[in-house]
């Protein structure tokens, strides 16, 4: 392992200490009782508050001062000053705590644990007064120095600022220190699954978990990750939806279940996807999709009060606007709209040509129902930047949604669309289950043909159907697509502690 100059420095400072009796990793707990946001924000030089606090964190920046410094110490919650003097912490005769130990052997990015008074410094800066000081980790690996400096107007100009994705996604951990608007990123992120758990079961809807591990993959359109478990003998899936799964709840009897799930698809990698995401499914009984869609809406208003206490939010240039009601089109309406090209009655060969007109270029194994969502993504998804419902589509499309009460070859589903992609997909459930198995075996002849995300037969789901199902409104919600939307990110890496990534070069890998 090569070594850097500072990394042979700080590992030499790690043994010092030991010599000195100093443990750079203790066993003992640390009483904290105050956080830096806390303080800055409560203080009061009137009440003179904050007289005994002790609080941990990193050592970020210091001014050494001869007998005084100036330090700062960054926690969970954000970044104070601390005053640390050598006759305070270091009282007497020992001065080693100072004199060697911070002075020498401390460096940024070191845990720390300080006990001391709030005070107001000479130039109006909240700072804590350290009356005792304890190394509690000791940082083998520097930093990336990161350095803001803030002019007489309050303007802030960063320097040194921690941007490349490569290094920011796989170490998740160092971007997580110097880039604290990261860290608020992924607290929107937990508030925002918070705001929709709290919707739910506000409702009465049940929080449930379904296998992760399926023997038959189901209940979406992509490939899977394929296992093998060795006790059983036998090959299993990792999920790419957990539809089937909550429909046979809803078959047991429960009128309402909902899952975050953690779903698994063997495709391709973009700023929108990750073979690892994040959806809510929601499956409700004696509904339909025009009153899941009311759901949808009020629940992500919801949402947008919660997390920016307005509707509107900024996403990139755009400013949207999750204020109900939203613009609903069907799908051979959105088509006709964007370009002026009325397919609802084509045949494939017809759709094909269309396609073709239109400069987009289709691989031959798509049948009818995925050239005409190649049409619809190509030429009008990139335009829907206000939360639109696309409604009705052809059945081709949707193998588990129930067919249209009034309009012939059409399902009973929408997507919600915002910001150019689909946030959200829900059906009027298919509960017949005839019907349901001439779907699945249309979707085995497409298998036939070359697609390789077509469906595969579930007879353990149809025997569910068998028994009966209650008319059912079912909904996939993509919690990191939403999540970027909401926390205006331009890349689902953004709003993934662990994205995956190809696997990391060595150095030996490098020289070749």
């Amino acid at each position: 392992m090569q070594l850097s100059e500072q990394e042979i420095r700080r590992r030499h400072e790690r043994e010092e200490l030991e010599k000195l009796g100093i443990n750079p990793y203790p066993s003992e707990l640390f009483e904290i009782n105050a956080y830096a946001k806390e303080i800055k924000e409560n203080y009061s030089p009137e009440q003179n508050n904050y007289q005994e606090v002790a609080l941990a964190g990193r050592l970020m920046s210091r001014r050494i001062m001869g007998k005084a410094s100036f330090a700062e110490l960054m926690d969970s919650s954000g970044r104070i000053q601390i005053y640390v003097s050598r006759d305070d912490i270091a009282p007497g005769e020992n001065k080693d705590l100072y004199n060697t130990v911070f002075k020498k052997m401390l460096d940024i990015g070191d845990f720390i644990g300080i006990k001391g008074y709030v005070f107001i410094t000479q130039v109006g800066e909240i700072s804590v007064h350290v009356t005792a000081l304890k190394l509690l980790s000791k940082s083998l690996k520097p930093l990336p120095i990161v350095k803001e400096v803030v002019d007489e107007q309050g303007n802030k100009t960063t320097y040194d600022a921690l941007t490349d994705p490569e290094f920011r996604y796989r170490q998740r951990y160092v971007d997580l220190v110097v880039n604290p608007e990261v860290r608020a990123t992924f607290v929107k992120r937990t508030q925002l699954t918070n705001s929709m758990r709290n919707y739910l079961n506000g409702r009465g809807y049940l929080e449930v978990e379904t296998p992760i591990l399926q023997p038959l993959y189901g209940g979406a359109a992509a490939r899977p990750f394929k296992t093998h478990h060795n006790t059983l003998d036998m090959t299993l899936y990792l999920r790419i939806a957990n539809e089937l799964y909550l429909k046979r709840l809803i078959v047991g009897g429960f009128d309402g279940v909902y899952e975050f799930s953690k779903d698994f698809r063997n495709e391709g990698m973009s700023r929108f996807h990750n073979p690892e995401f994040t959806q809510m499914e929601l499956y409700v009984a004696y509904k339909d999709y025009y009153w899941m869609m009311d759901l949808v809406e009020e629940m992500v208003e919801k949402i947008a009060l919660d997390l920016h206490g307005t509707t509107q939010v900024q996403v990139g240039e755009h400013t949207i606007d999750f204020k109900r009601p939203w613009q609903r089109f069907t799908m051979f309406e959105a088509i006709e709209h964007f370009t002026k090209i009325d397919i609802s009655a084509m045949e494939e060969p017809q759709l094909r040509e269309t396609a073709a007109s239109l400069n987009i270029h289709l691989n031959p194994n798509l049948g009818k129902g995925k050239i005409i969502d190649e049409i619809f993504g190509e030429m009008c998804e990139p335009h829907l930047i206000q939360p639109t419902f696309i409604t009705d589509y052809p059945v081709e499309m949707s193998p588990l949604a129930k067919k249209h009460r009034t309009k012939e070859g059409l399902v009973e589903r929408f997507e919600a669309i915002c910001n150019g992609k689909e946030i959200c997909n829900a059906f009027s459930e298919l509960n017949d289950p005839i019907d349901q198995r001439a779907r699945f075996e249309e979707q085995l002849e497409l298998g036939k043909r070359g697609d390789t995300e077509a469906m595969v037969l579930d007879e353990d789901f149809l025997r569910a159907l068998e028994y009966g199902m209650p008319p059912t409104a079912g909904l996939g919600i993509g919690i990191d697509r939403l999540s970027m939307i909401m926390t205006n990110s331009k890349s689902i890496q953004d709003v993934l502690f662990f994205p995956q990534m190809k696997p990391e070069k060595t150095e030996d890998q490098s020289e070749e």
